[in-house]
């Protein structure tokens, strides 16, 4: 996989009218979407349309809408007396809990992006991620400071620093952030080589925003399971997507729990990777309220699929596929029962994919080519790696996709 974002002054072996033919095969027709707004202020929005609908769960803890935006702007407004900004780094280190969700909405409306750790992670790679990012504000708790390497950033315990946050104005901040200012910065799983920093500006998560809501019914919505780790972007959808449409989150320390949580039967989308999903059918652990099955990370075998189609409640299961540096999804597939063969399918709104060969062609159809991506998704590149950044988002699909 290779990202792409500019021009290339290459010609392309392929006619024009077979390029065209191809493009629109490989992707969706572009939407027109209201792009000039921030992830927060998506959620802000639905605040104003549902304030006492419930907006997340938590074991037997809940949030409605209006609650968690006061408790997050209670927090930002503090975040934002310690210069927390556009472009400023904010590391969030927290046990699953409603607080981590506060903290996630308050950092984007101080204006500021997020840097998830994850407290379970080794100490050595927590210290790789400290500091790759300079980070200068971390969120955390008490009972994990003794969990954390050294480091030079500005501790908030969102525990023992409550009654100064509490003190704050319950009220939407007043942020000079734009579209095109750093959201977050989710590090990659180091396979290749060393851990990267991938960092997404507002507009392509809202892209994906967007296109979830125009793809997943209200209903599809309404109790969206949360269980992957905000380290990786699954949890982008996760959180966001409901957050966005007036949809729950509901929060469980790992898909393998769905069973025993108290709001199961409320859960209408599970969005994990197949081997979670394959051993949730082998406990019978899906619950009956669920519609939606979105599946991604993983290779998808069909008869995974043709399996999860036995449970009578299942309307529909996707496909879905990305790079962390293409914002979540850049791709998805309507998996429908009955069918033979499994695909990645189409690109999401507003992505370009195309195969290209070694002398960055657009091979002809049928022919083996290496699968490159583009579009709003695109990251903004690798944080302080600008070398990595030069090698990996190259100068080429922009142009082929415009011809």
């Amino acid at each position: 996989m290779k990202n792409s974002t500019e021009s290339s002054q290459q010609d392309l072996s392929l006619p024009k009218i077979e390029v065209d033919q191809m493009l629109l095969e490989w992707q969706e027709n572009p939407a027109v979407y209201v792009n000039d707004i921030c992830i927060h202020q998506l959620f802000e929005y639905q605040v104003e349309k549902t304030p006492e609908q419930i907006a997340v769960i938590f074991e037997d803890k809940q949030l409605s809408y209006q609650e968690l935006n006061q408790r997050a702007n209670q927090l930002a407004h503090y975040l934002q007396t310690l210069n927390v900004k556009p472009e400023v780094l904010v590391g969030i280190c927290l046990e699953r809990s409603l607080e981590m969700i506060v903290g996630l909405l308050a950092i984007l409306k101080a204006g500021g992006a997020y840097v998830p750790l994850d407290p379970a992670y080794p100490s050595e790679r927590l210290a790789l991620m400290l500091e790759d990012s300079q980070l200068s504000i971390l969120l955390t708790q008490q009972n994990l400071l003794s969990k954390l390497p050294e480091h030079q950033a500005h501790i908030v315990c969102l525990d023992s620093d409550k009654e100064a946050i509490t003190q704050q104005s319950q009220e939407n901040l007043t942020s000079i952030v734009t579209d095109e200012n750093l959201s977050y910065v989710i590090y990659t799983s180091g396979s290749t080589g060393k851990p990267k920093g991938v960092a997404i500006e507002h507009h392509s998560t809202v892209t994906l925003l967007h296109w979830a809501r125009e793809v997943f019914t209200t209903e599809d919505l309404a109790g969206v399971l949360a269980a992957t780790s905000i380290c990786f972007d699954l949890s982008v959808f996760e959180i966001f997507v409901p957050l966005s449409w007036g949809g729950k989150v509901i929060l469980a320390e790992n898909a393998l729990y769905l069973p025993t949580l108290l709001a199961a039967q409320e859960v209408t989308l599970i969005n994990t990777v197949p081997s979670a999903i394959a051993e949730l059918l082998r406990i019978q652990g899906i619950p009956a309220s669920v519609r939606i099955v979105n599946l991604a990370g993983e290779p998808l075998q069909n008869r995974l699929v043709q399996q999860i189609y036995t449970l009578d409640n299942i309307q529909k299961v996707f496909n879905l596929y990305g790079p962390t540096e293409d914002t979540t999804y850049s791709t998805f597939a309507l998996v429908k029962k009955g069918d033979s063969i499994v695909t990645i399918g189409r690109a999401i709104a507003n992505t370009y994919c195309l195969l290209l060969d070694e002398q960055m062609q657009i091979v002809p159809t049928g022919v083996s080519g290496e699968l490159y991506i583009g579009g709003e998704g695109l990251a903004r590149g690798y944080l302080n790696h600008p070398e990595l950044t030069d090698q990996r988002f190259i100068p080429t699909l922009l142009r082929i996709a415009q011809r």
